[in-house]
């Protein structure tokens, strides 16, 4: 919604609005806009009367200012479906949807398109580092945006990613979450079955290879030619590709060959380490390709390509402790983050601090799955409120459950010792924990 507001101003609209707890990068961006950020929820805010209202999906019925402006009658639509009507109706869009690695990706894809004079505008859930901002707009006809299959508003349960009419589409992956409005894997693949369906014929669906789900949801009906792409070790298995593909050169990822249909289009050094972050560059090499980009451009591109922030974010090193932030809330982004890391800092300690936040998480749909997805780590600590009715289940000797943040930044300040890397995921503010600890770690080894 911060993006679809920087738009909204660049498109000529004056735009105000409310959010409550709104937390860096964003606030300092709608604070640089000049927008009137109203704390709150109430129906003050109505007054006087806007042209429109652009509900975010966050909002439900029974709060005074959704009330109030039922009641009113006035005139209100959704994120996406503005989007659509103001931005998008007229573009090349080249949407990225995914369970996992969306921003990452559309970032990745932006920058390339960028690089190669493309000169896209985009709408993305993260603040580029190449850019430093989430959103712009541009003359170019192309635009690039991170398509969620999280619902768009409560007047209209759709996925969000129906609004947008991709040309080219990067389906990254597809496990379940969203507990809160979905009751199955299955529901989230008729959805993205339902995207698939709008992607026109001289289009593009680029997909990983191996992903079961989303060959079930090809398999349902799809109109273009859908392309493949995968990461290997075995040099053969790459060749032999009749798609896209990435042979790992490094164990950490960041070194990695880049085929399409065996034939090698060049060699990927860049700063990003992890398995997944190489299959991200691969599907955004495979987008870009069908925009019409060079898949040698495009990899070096990628060479000079910032990651997002609160991706594997360093927020500061003191004392010889390293201090990451990353959005990953999903066992399985949990699982590939800490591998990146792991391949990359080889035996030095690793300390994970996992903010249990996200709506699936409170409801301990991942309960089984957590500790596991954190067995790269020397020790795990999660910040679990005790109102969580459920138990986390596994080997637990090397972790620990915290409900309050402060008490996990004593912890952490406890335990840490130079050469180790703390890295804490949340997909929210998390109290603004890592930039405590580097403070706290700044106070601690000047004693």
């Amino acid at each position: 919604m911060g993006g679809i507001a920087r738009l909204a101003i660049e498109k000529g609209f004056k735009v105000t609005g409310s959010d409550k707890n709104c937390y860096p990068p964003m606030s300092e961006q709608l604070e640089e806009l000049g927008i009137n950020l109203h704390q709150g929820f109430d129906a003050n805010q109505l007054k006087p009367e806007p042209d429109c209202v652009v509900v975010g999906n966050s909002m439900s019925r029974g709060l005074d200012v959704v009330e109030a402006l039922l009641d009113s009658n006035q005139n209100f639509t959704s994120g996406p479906q503005w989007l659509k009507e103001n931005i998008l109706h007229d573009k090349w869009v080249i949407a990225v949807a995914g369970t996992h690695g969306k921003t990452s990706t559309a970032s990745m894809v932006a920058w390339i398109l960028e690089a190669c004079g493309f000169n896209p505008g985009f709408l993305i859930g993260g603040v580029l580092e190449n850019f430093g901002v989430s959103a712009r707009l541009t003359d170019s006809p192309f635009f690039v945006v991170e398509a969620d299959e999280y619902d768009t508003a409560f007047f209209d349960k759709r996925s969000k990613f129906v609004h947008y009419r991709p040309r080219t589409c990067i389906l990254n992956n597809l496990e379940f979450d969203h507990a809160d409005i979905f009751e199955s894997l299955k529901d989230i693949e008729k959805q993205f079955h339902h995207l698939v369906r709008i992607i026109p014929a001289n289009g593009s669906a680029i997909y990983p290879k191996k992903d079961e789900a989303l060959q079930r949801v090809l398999a349902k009906g799809c109109w273009t030619t859908p392309q493949s792409f995968s990461v290997s070790s075995d040099i053969a298995e790459v060749q032999s590709e009749n798609g896209w593909s990435a042979l790992k050169i490094s164990d950490d990822g960041s070194l990695a060959q880049m085929y399409f249909k065996g034939k090698l289009q060049g060699e990927l050094k860049w700063s990003l380490i992890g398995d997944h972050n190489v299959n991200n560059a691969l599907a955004a090499i495979a987008a870009s390709h069908h925009v019409g980009v060079k898949s040698e451009d495009a990899i070096s591109a990628l060479s000079s390509f910032k990651n997002v922030k609160r991706r594997m974010e360093l927020k500061g090193e003191v004392g010889g402790v390293r201090v990451y932030d990353d959005f990953a809330h999903h066992p399985t982004a949990i699982e590939t983050t800490l591998n990146g890391l792991r391949n990359q800092v080889g035996d030095s300690r690793i300390i994970a601090v996992v903010d249990l936040r996200s709506n699936t998480m409170k409801q301990g749909i991942h309960k089984d799955r957590l500790v596991d997805a954190c067995k790269l780590a020397d020790y795990t600590i999660f910040h679990k409120p005790e109102t969580f009715g459920w138990e986390l289940s596994g080997d637990k000797s090397h972790t620990s459950e915290i409900s309050n943040p402060d008490k996990i930044l004593d912890c952490l300040l406890e335990m840490v010792k130079p050469g180790d890397k703390v890295l804490v995921m949340s997909n929210g503010g998390f109290s603004g924990l890592h930039d405590k600890l580097v403070n706290a770690l700044k106070n601690k080894f000047s004693e």
